[in-house]
Protein backbone atom coordinates (compact mmCIF):
# COMPACT_ATOMS: atom_id res chain seq x y z
CA UNK A 1 0.00 0.00 0.00
CA UNK A 2 1.28 3.21 -0.77
CA UNK A 3 0.72 5.63 2.42
CA UNK A 4 1.25 8.60 0.69
CA UNK A 5 -1.42 8.48 -1.79
CA UNK A 6 -3.74 6.43 0.51
CA UNK A 7 -3.67 9.60 2.90
CA UNK A 8 -4.05 11.72 0.21
CA UNK A 9 -7.43 10.27 -0.77
CA UNK A 10 -8.72 10.24 2.85
CA UNK A 11 -7.93 13.81 2.62
CA UNK A 12 -10.04 14.27 -0.37
CA UNK A 13 -12.80 12.00 0.72
CA UNK A 14 -13.29 14.48 4.72
CA UNK A 15 -12.93 17.78 2.77
CA UNK A 16 -15.21 16.49 0.30
CA UNK A 17 -17.89 16.25 3.09
CA UNK A 18 -18.39 12.51 2.52
CA UNK A 19 -18.09 12.19 6.73
CA UNK A 20 -20.14 14.69 7.91
CA UNK A 21 -23.70 13.28 7.70
CA UNK A 22 -24.81 11.64 10.82
CA UNK A 23 -26.86 9.36 9.07
CA UNK A 24 -24.02 8.04 6.93
CA UNK A 25 -21.69 7.19 9.99
CA UNK A 26 -24.65 5.10 11.25
CA UNK A 27 -25.11 3.00 8.82
CA UNK A 28 -21.41 2.56 9.02
CA UNK A 29 -21.59 1.77 12.72
CA UNK A 30 -24.32 -0.33 11.75
CA UNK A 31 -22.84 -2.05 8.97
CA UNK A 32 -19.41 -2.73 11.62
CA UNK A 33 -21.43 -4.31 13.81
CA UNK A 34 -23.18 -6.70 11.37
CA UNK A 35 -19.76 -7.60 10.23
CA UNK A 36 -18.19 -8.24 13.17
CA UNK A 37 -21.11 -10.42 13.84
CA UNK A 38 -20.90 -12.33 11.09
CA UNK A 39 -16.82 -13.05 11.57
CA UNK A 40 -17.03 -13.44 15.29
CA UNK A 41 -15.95 -16.79 14.81
CA UNK A 42 -12.82 -16.11 12.94
CA UNK A 43 -11.95 -13.42 15.41
CA UNK A 44 -12.47 -15.44 18.32
CA UNK A 45 -9.90 -18.09 16.65
CA UNK A 46 -7.65 -15.52 15.62
CA UNK A 47 -7.20 -14.20 19.44
CA UNK A 48 -7.10 -18.10 20.21
CA UNK A 49 -4.14 -18.11 17.67
CA UNK A 50 -2.39 -15.19 18.75
CA UNK A 51 -2.68 -14.88 22.74
CA UNK A 52 -4.21 -18.31 23.33
CA UNK A 53 -7.81 -16.89 24.62
CA UNK A 54 -10.58 -18.35 25.16
CA UNK A 55 -13.63 -18.23 23.31
CA UNK A 56 -15.66 -16.68 26.56
CA UNK A 57 -12.73 -14.08 27.73
CA UNK A 58 -12.54 -13.39 23.79
CA UNK A 59 -16.19 -12.07 24.07
CA UNK A 60 -16.39 -10.66 27.62
CA UNK A 61 -12.95 -8.83 26.91
CA UNK A 62 -12.80 -8.07 23.22
CA UNK A 63 -15.80 -8.69 21.14
CA UNK A 64 -18.13 -7.73 23.41
CA UNK A 65 -17.32 -4.83 24.71
CA UNK A 66 -17.22 -3.70 21.15
CA UNK A 67 -20.73 -4.39 20.99
CA UNK A 68 -21.19 -1.72 23.56
CA UNK A 69 -19.07 0.76 22.19
CA UNK A 70 -20.73 0.50 18.65
CA UNK A 71 -24.41 0.10 20.58
CA UNK A 72 -23.74 3.35 22.79
CA UNK A 73 -22.88 5.26 19.37
CA UNK A 74 -25.71 4.29 17.88
CA UNK A 75 -28.02 5.62 20.84
CA UNK A 76 -26.14 8.65 21.29
CA UNK A 77 -24.83 9.92 18.45
CA UNK A 78 -27.60 12.44 17.38
CA UNK A 79 -27.21 14.03 20.83
CA UNK A 80 -23.35 14.62 20.96
CA UNK A 81 -22.81 15.69 17.39
CA UNK A 82 -25.29 18.59 17.68
CA UNK A 83 -25.09 21.90 19.08
CA UNK A 84 -24.51 22.08 22.83
CA UNK A 85 -26.15 25.13 24.32
CA UNK A 86 -24.28 27.12 27.01
CA UNK A 87 -25.26 30.65 28.92
CA UNK A 88 -24.56 33.62 27.49
CA UNK A 89 -23.22 36.32 29.56
CA UNK A 90 -24.88 39.06 29.89
CA UNK A 91 -21.95 41.87 28.12
CA UNK A 92 -22.98 39.83 24.95
CA UNK A 93 -26.51 40.81 24.62
CA UNK A 94 -28.34 40.26 22.51
CA UNK A 95 -27.04 36.44 21.44
CA UNK A 96 -26.49 33.07 21.97
CA UNK A 97 -23.96 30.29 22.56
CA UNK A 98 -23.02 27.14 21.81
CA UNK A 99 -20.34 24.52 21.02
CA UNK A 100 -20.63 22.11 18.39
CA UNK A 101 -18.59 18.91 17.87
CA UNK A 102 -16.97 18.58 14.45
CA UNK A 103 -14.72 16.08 13.18
CA UNK A 104 -10.60 16.32 13.34
CA UNK A 105 -10.22 15.28 9.94
CA UNK A 106 -7.72 12.65 8.90
CA UNK A 107 -6.85 10.04 12.02
CA UNK A 108 -4.10 7.40 12.62
CA UNK A 109 -5.11 4.75 14.97
CA UNK A 110 -2.18 2.77 16.59
CA UNK A 111 -2.97 0.08 18.42
CA UNK A 112 -1.42 -3.16 20.57
CA UNK A 113 -1.46 -6.79 20.51
CA UNK A 114 -2.74 -7.32 23.83
CA UNK A 115 -6.23 -6.86 23.38
CA UNK A 116 -5.46 -6.37 19.54
CA UNK A 117 -9.53 -6.45 18.63
CA UNK A 118 -10.80 -4.47 20.99
CA UNK A 119 -7.94 -1.55 21.08
CA UNK A 120 -8.13 -1.19 17.42
CA UNK A 121 -11.86 -1.37 16.41
CA UNK A 122 -12.76 0.49 20.13
CA UNK A 123 -10.98 3.97 18.96
CA UNK A 124 -12.44 3.37 15.57
CA UNK A 125 -15.84 3.32 16.17
CA UNK A 126 -15.60 6.82 18.52
CA UNK A 127 -13.32 7.57 15.53
CA UNK A 128 -15.90 6.76 13.22
CA UNK A 129 -19.05 8.15 14.82
CA UNK A 130 -17.32 11.47 15.28
CA UNK A 131 -16.83 12.03 11.50
CA UNK A 132 -13.12 11.02 10.83
CA UNK A 133 -11.45 9.28 8.24
CA UNK A 134 -8.80 7.18 9.39
CA UNK A 135 -5.94 4.84 9.26
CA UNK A 136 -5.56 2.19 11.35
CA UNK A 137 -2.02 0.14 12.32
CA UNK A 138 -2.51 -3.06 14.08
CA UNK A 139 0.09 -4.66 15.47
CA UNK A 140 3.02 -6.97 14.08
CA UNK A 141 2.72 -9.36 17.33
CA UNK A 142 -1.35 -10.24 16.88
CA UNK A 143 -1.00 -11.07 12.77
CA UNK A 144 -4.16 -13.16 12.66
CA UNK A 145 -6.09 -10.74 14.82
CA UNK A 146 -4.76 -8.16 12.44
CA UNK A 147 -5.51 -9.94 9.62
CA UNK A 148 -8.91 -10.02 10.41
CA UNK A 149 -9.28 -6.65 11.04
CA UNK A 150 -8.20 -5.91 7.63
CA UNK A 151 -10.62 -8.24 6.24
CA UNK A 152 -13.81 -6.99 8.21
CA UNK A 153 -12.38 -2.86 7.77
CA UNK A 154 -12.29 -4.07 3.83
CA UNK A 155 -15.93 -5.38 3.81
CA UNK A 156 -17.76 -2.36 5.57
CA UNK A 157 -15.22 0.56 4.56
CA UNK A 158 -14.04 1.88 1.16
CA UNK A 159 -10.35 2.68 2.19
CA UNK A 160 -10.75 6.15 1.53
CA UNK A 161 -12.73 6.73 4.49
CA UNK A 162 -10.86 3.95 6.39
CA UNK A 163 -7.97 1.44 5.95
CA UNK A 164 -5.73 -1.24 7.59
CA UNK A 165 -2.32 -0.87 7.11
CA UNK A 166 -0.33 -4.13 8.32
CA UNK A 167 3.36 -4.52 8.63
CA UNK A 168 6.08 -3.90 11.77
CA UNK A 169 8.16 -1.08 12.42
CA UNK A 170 9.04 0.25 8.78
CA UNK A 171 5.27 0.75 8.18
CA UNK A 172 5.22 2.47 11.55
CA UNK A 173 7.91 5.01 10.87
CA UNK A 174 6.35 5.56 7.41
CA UNK A 175 3.13 6.31 8.78
CA UNK A 176 4.26 8.46 11.58
CA UNK A 177 6.43 10.15 9.18
CA UNK A 178 3.04 11.67 7.37
CA UNK A 179 0.73 14.88 8.76
CA UNK A 180 -2.27 14.03 10.49
CA UNK A 181 -4.84 16.00 11.90
CA UNK A 182 -4.94 13.85 15.06
CA UNK A 183 -2.97 10.44 15.91
CA UNK A 184 -4.24 7.57 18.57
CA UNK A 185 -1.49 5.12 20.61
CA UNK A 186 -2.27 2.58 22.64
CA UNK A 187 0.98 0.94 23.71
CA UNK A 188 3.90 1.13 25.53
CA UNK A 189 5.41 4.57 27.06
CA UNK A 190 8.63 4.17 25.29
CA UNK A 191 6.46 4.05 21.51
CA UNK A 192 4.61 6.83 23.10
CA UNK A 193 7.62 8.87 23.51
CA UNK A 194 8.08 8.60 20.01
CA UNK A 195 4.59 9.11 18.49
CA UNK A 196 4.34 12.75 20.80
CA UNK A 197 7.62 13.50 19.51
CA UNK A 198 6.92 13.01 15.86
CA UNK A 199 3.56 14.67 16.25
CA UNK A 200 4.64 17.59 17.83
CA UNK A 201 7.09 18.52 14.58
CA UNK A 202 3.50 19.10 12.57
CA UNK A 203 1.54 20.15 16.01
CA UNK A 204 -0.79 17.16 15.67
CA UNK A 205 -2.76 16.61 18.68
CA UNK A 206 -2.34 13.22 20.24
CA UNK A 207 -4.25 10.87 22.73
CA UNK A 208 -1.36 8.40 24.30
CA UNK A 209 -2.87 5.28 25.89
CA UNK A 210 0.27 4.07 28.26
CA UNK A 211 0.61 2.17 30.94
CA UNK A 212 2.90 1.72 34.20
CA UNK A 213 3.30 -0.18 37.24
CA UNK A 214 -0.57 -0.03 39.11
CA UNK A 215 -0.25 -0.67 42.44
CA UNK A 216 -3.17 -3.13 44.53
CA UNK A 217 -3.53 -1.47 48.11
CA UNK A 218 -4.63 -4.09 50.83
CA UNK A 219 -5.54 -2.31 53.90
CA UNK A 220 -6.27 -4.19 57.27
CA UNK A 221 -9.89 -4.11 57.22
CA UNK A 222 -9.96 -5.24 53.85
CA UNK A 223 -12.47 -8.35 53.04
CA UNK A 224 -9.76 -10.43 52.35
CA UNK A 225 -10.98 -14.06 50.86
CA UNK A 226 -12.97 -11.48 48.24
CA UNK A 227 -9.98 -9.27 47.28
CA UNK A 228 -7.99 -12.05 46.62
CA UNK A 229 -10.65 -13.36 44.01
CA UNK A 230 -10.97 -10.29 42.76
CA UNK A 231 -6.93 -9.60 42.32
CA UNK A 232 -6.51 -13.11 40.78
CA UNK A 233 -9.17 -12.24 37.94
CA UNK A 234 -7.79 -8.45 37.11
CA UNK A 235 -4.12 -9.94 37.69
CA UNK A 236 -4.50 -12.88 35.79
CA UNK A 237 -6.77 -12.45 33.10
CA UNK A 238 -4.93 -12.48 29.58
CA UNK A 239 -1.94 -13.82 31.09
CA UNK A 240 -1.21 -10.35 33.00
CA UNK A 241 -1.04 -8.69 29.53
CA UNK A 242 -3.90 -5.93 30.39
CA UNK A 243 -2.15 -2.63 30.88
CA UNK A 244 -4.64 -1.65 33.88
CA UNK A 245 -3.78 -5.08 35.84
CA UNK A 246 -2.74 -4.60 38.97
CA UNK A 247 0.84 -4.67 38.81
CA UNK A 248 2.11 -5.26 42.35
CA UNK A 249 0.03 -5.58 45.77
CA UNK A 250 1.28 -2.94 48.28
CA UNK A 251 -0.45 -4.34 51.66
CA UNK A 252 -0.47 -4.23 55.53
CA UNK A 253 2.00 -6.08 56.71
CA UNK A 254 -0.19 -7.84 59.26
CA UNK A 255 -2.19 -8.90 56.67
CA UNK A 256 0.01 -10.63 54.33
CA UNK A 257 0.39 -13.86 54.93
CA UNK A 258 -3.93 -14.35 55.30
CA UNK A 259 -3.59 -12.27 51.92
CA UNK A 260 -0.98 -14.83 50.22
CA UNK A 261 -2.71 -17.88 51.80
CA UNK A 262 -6.27 -16.13 50.04
CA UNK A 263 -4.55 -15.27 46.54
CA UNK A 264 -2.95 -19.02 46.30
CA UNK A 265 -6.41 -20.84 47.22
CA UNK A 266 -7.81 -18.41 44.20
CA UNK A 267 -5.13 -19.17 42.06
CA UNK A 268 -6.03 -22.64 42.34
CA UNK A 269 -10.00 -22.14 42.25
CA UNK A 270 -9.81 -19.89 38.92
CA UNK A 271 -7.08 -21.97 37.43
CA UNK A 272 -7.36 -25.54 38.59
CA UNK A 273 -4.14 -27.16 39.98
CA UNK A 274 -2.18 -28.09 36.88
CA UNK A 275 -2.57 -24.23 35.69
CA UNK A 276 -0.63 -25.40 32.37
CA UNK A 277 -3.66 -27.96 31.25
CA UNK A 278 -5.84 -25.49 31.43
CA UNK A 279 -7.04 -24.74 27.36
CA UNK A 280 -8.67 -21.28 28.75
CA UNK A 281 -5.65 -19.88 30.02
CA UNK A 282 -4.25 -18.16 27.73
CA UNK A 283 -0.08 -17.59 26.37
CA UNK A 284 2.49 -14.67 26.35
CA UNK A 285 2.34 -13.53 22.79
CA UNK A 286 5.91 -14.16 21.72
CA UNK A 287 9.02 -15.72 22.94
CA UNK A 288 11.16 -12.74 23.41
CA UNK A 289 8.09 -11.34 25.76
CA UNK A 290 8.47 -14.67 27.49
CA UNK A 291 12.54 -14.46 28.06
CA UNK A 292 11.73 -10.86 29.32
CA UNK A 293 9.38 -12.37 31.87
CA UNK A 294 11.65 -15.04 33.49
CA UNK A 295 14.24 -12.73 33.37
CA UNK A 296 12.10 -10.92 36.32
CA UNK A 297 11.25 -13.45 38.24
CA UNK A 298 13.33 -13.80 41.02
CA UNK A 299 13.30 -17.72 41.89
CA UNK A 300 14.63 -17.24 45.80
CA UNK A 301 11.19 -15.21 46.20
CA UNK A 302 8.79 -17.10 44.55
CA UNK A 303 6.42 -18.74 46.64
CA UNK A 304 3.83 -19.62 44.40
CA UNK A 305 3.59 -20.99 40.68
CA UNK A 306 6.76 -20.33 38.98
CA UNK A 307 6.54 -23.43 36.14
CA UNK A 308 6.75 -22.40 32.50
CA UNK A 309 6.83 -24.02 29.31
CA UNK A 310 8.53 -22.46 26.75
CA UNK A 311 7.35 -24.49 23.88
CA UNK A 312 3.75 -22.96 24.24
CA UNK A 313 5.11 -19.77 25.88
CA UNK A 314 2.68 -20.13 28.94
CA UNK A 315 3.91 -19.28 32.57
CA UNK A 316 1.45 -20.18 35.07
CA UNK A 317 0.25 -17.38 37.42
CA UNK A 318 3.00 -16.73 40.51
CA UNK A 319 3.41 -14.70 43.13
CA UNK A 320 6.79 -13.35 44.66
CA UNK A 321 7.21 -12.41 48.21
CA UNK A 322 9.96 -10.30 50.01
CA UNK A 323 9.86 -8.18 47.10
CA UNK A 324 11.48 -4.45 47.48
CA UNK A 325 10.98 -1.72 45.08
CA UNK A 326 14.56 -1.95 44.20
CA UNK A 327 14.39 -5.51 43.08
CA UNK A 328 14.39 -6.32 39.29
CA UNK A 329 10.78 -6.79 39.01
CA UNK A 330 9.55 -3.20 40.33
CA UNK A 331 11.88 -1.34 38.03
CA UNK A 332 9.38 -1.78 34.77
CA UNK A 333 5.61 -2.86 33.92
CA UNK A 334 5.86 -6.52 34.69
CA UNK A 335 2.37 -7.12 31.63
CA UNK A 336 2.64 -11.03 32.54
CA UNK A 337 1.57 -13.13 35.51
CA UNK A 338 3.79 -12.47 38.46
CA UNK A 339 2.50 -10.82 41.08
CA UNK A 340 5.31 -9.28 43.60
CA UNK A 341 3.61 -8.41 47.11
CA UNK A 342 5.65 -5.51 49.13
CA UNK A 343 4.09 -4.36 52.35
CA UNK A 344 4.09 -1.15 54.96
CA UNK A 345 3.46 -0.95 58.46
CA UNK A 346 1.26 1.78 58.59
CA UNK A 347 -1.69 3.41 56.14
CA UNK A 348 -0.22 7.04 56.27
CA UNK A 349 3.23 5.74 55.01
CA UNK A 350 1.27 4.36 51.79
CA UNK A 351 1.32 7.57 50.29
CA UNK A 352 5.14 8.85 50.52
CA UNK A 353 6.10 5.58 49.10
CA UNK A 354 4.02 6.07 46.18
CA UNK A 355 4.13 10.10 45.71
CA UNK A 356 7.38 10.07 43.82
CA UNK A 357 6.79 7.08 41.64
CA UNK A 358 5.54 7.69 37.82
CA UNK A 359 1.61 8.32 38.00
CA UNK A 360 -0.27 5.18 36.88
CA UNK A 361 -2.67 4.32 35.06
CA UNK A 362 -4.92 2.40 37.32
CA UNK A 363 -4.83 1.89 41.12
CA UNK A 364 -6.81 -0.46 43.01
CA UNK A 365 -7.34 0.05 46.81
CA UNK A 366 -9.20 -2.99 48.94
CA UNK A 367 -10.35 -1.33 51.62
CA UNK A 368 -13.48 -1.31 54.28
CA UNK A 369 -12.25 2.17 56.38
CA UNK A 370 -14.03 5.52 54.49
CA UNK A 371 -10.78 7.43 55.77
CA UNK A 372 -8.41 5.67 53.68
CA UNK A 373 -10.98 5.15 50.74
CA UNK A 374 -11.25 9.32 51.22
CA UNK A 375 -7.47 9.34 51.74
CA UNK A 376 -6.67 7.93 47.98
CA UNK A 377 -9.62 9.09 46.07
CA UNK A 378 -8.37 12.85 47.14
CA UNK A 379 -4.16 12.73 47.16
CA UNK A 380 -3.34 9.99 45.41
CA UNK A 381 -3.27 10.73 41.28
CA UNK A 382 -3.44 7.96 38.79
CA UNK A 383 -5.52 7.52 35.65
CA UNK A 384 -8.23 5.54 36.94
CA UNK A 385 -9.30 2.63 39.32
CA UNK A 386 -11.37 0.96 41.63
CA UNK A 387 -12.23 0.09 45.32
CA UNK A 388 -12.54 -2.83 45.84
CA UNK A 389 -12.43 -4.86 42.73
CA UNK A 390 -9.96 -4.41 39.85
CA UNK A 391 -9.99 -3.48 35.81
CA UNK A 392 -13.75 -3.20 35.77
CA UNK A 393 -13.75 0.48 35.82
CA UNK A 394 -12.27 0.61 31.93
CA UNK A 395 -15.23 -1.81 30.93
CA UNK A 396 -18.00 0.83 30.78
CA UNK A 397 -18.87 3.77 27.90
CA UNK A 398 -20.68 6.08 30.54
CA UNK A 399 -16.70 7.01 31.78
CA UNK A 400 -13.57 7.90 29.76
CA UNK A 401 -10.69 5.76 30.55
CA UNK A 402 -7.14 7.17 29.93
CA UNK A 403 -3.88 8.05 32.07
CA UNK A 404 -2.12 10.84 33.45
CA UNK A 405 1.41 11.83 33.46
CA UNK A 406 3.76 9.24 31.83
CA UNK A 407 0.65 6.71 31.89
CA UNK A 408 -0.97 8.60 29.29
CA UNK A 409 -2.92 12.15 28.13
CA UNK A 410 -6.36 12.01 27.32
CA UNK A 411 -9.29 9.64 27.41
CA UNK A 412 -12.09 7.79 25.59
CA UNK A 413 -15.05 5.35 25.39
CA UNK A 414 -18.58 6.55 24.95
CA UNK A 415 -18.82 10.07 25.23
CA UNK A 416 -14.95 11.19 25.98
CA UNK A 417 -14.22 9.20 22.65
CA UNK A 418 -16.49 11.00 20.55
CA UNK A 419 -15.40 14.48 22.33
CA UNK A 420 -11.96 13.19 21.70
CA UNK A 421 -12.05 12.77 18.09
CA UNK A 422 -13.69 16.27 17.89
CA UNK A 423 -12.56 19.83 17.85
CA UNK A 424 -15.35 21.01 20.31
CA UNK A 425 -15.88 24.69 18.13
CA UNK A 426 -17.29 27.41 20.40
CA UNK A 427 -19.68 29.77 18.85
CA UNK A 428 -21.40 32.76 19.57
CA UNK A 429 -24.44 34.01 17.42
CA UNK A 430 -24.71 37.65 17.94
CA UNK A 431 -28.18 39.40 16.93
CA UNK A 432 -28.05 42.09 14.46
CA UNK A 433 -31.55 43.69 15.28
CA UNK A 434 -29.66 45.38 18.46
CA UNK A 435 -26.03 46.66 19.01
CA UNK A 436 -24.54 48.05 22.14
CA UNK A 437 -22.26 50.58 21.69
CA UNK A 438 -20.39 50.58 24.84
CA UNK A 439 -17.46 48.28 23.42
CA UNK A 440 -16.56 50.79 20.72
CA UNK A 441 -14.38 53.65 20.17
CA UNK A 442 -14.09 56.61 21.47
CA UNK A 443 -14.86 55.14 25.39
CA UNK A 444 -17.00 57.18 27.47
CA UNK A 445 -16.79 57.14 30.93
CA UNK A 446 -20.27 55.87 31.52
CA UNK A 447 -19.76 53.18 29.27
CA UNK A 448 -16.60 51.93 31.42
CA UNK A 449 -19.22 51.95 34.45
CA UNK A 450 -21.46 49.50 32.47
CA UNK A 451 -18.44 47.56 31.76
CA UNK A 452 -17.53 47.13 34.94
CA UNK A 453 -20.68 46.28 36.18
CA UNK A 454 -20.78 43.39 33.67
CA UNK A 455 -18.02 42.04 34.27
CA UNK A 456 -16.95 41.96 37.95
Amino acid sequence: MNIEKTLLLQKEYFQNGNTLSITFRKKKLHELYKTIKKNKDKIVKALKDDLGKSEFESYMCEIGMVYSEITYMLKNIDKLASKRKVRTPLAQFKSKSYELAVPYGNVLIMSPWNYPFLLTIGPLVDAVSAGNTVILKPSAYSPNTSKVIEEVIKEVFDEKHVCVVTGGREENKLLLDQKYDFIFFTGSEAVGRIVLEKASKNLTPVVLELGGKSPCIVDSSAKISLAAKRIVFGKFINCGQTCVAPDYILCDAKIKDDLIEALCNEIKNQYGEIVLENRDYGKIINEKHFDRLCELMDRYKVIYGGNINKKSLRIVPTLMDNVTFEDKIMQEEIFGPILPVLTYENFDEVYDVLKDKPKPLALYLFSENKKNIDLVNKKFIYGGGCINDTIIHLATTEMGFGGVGASGMGSYHGKRGFDSFSHIKSIVEKSTRIDLGMRYQPYKKKNRKLVEKFLK
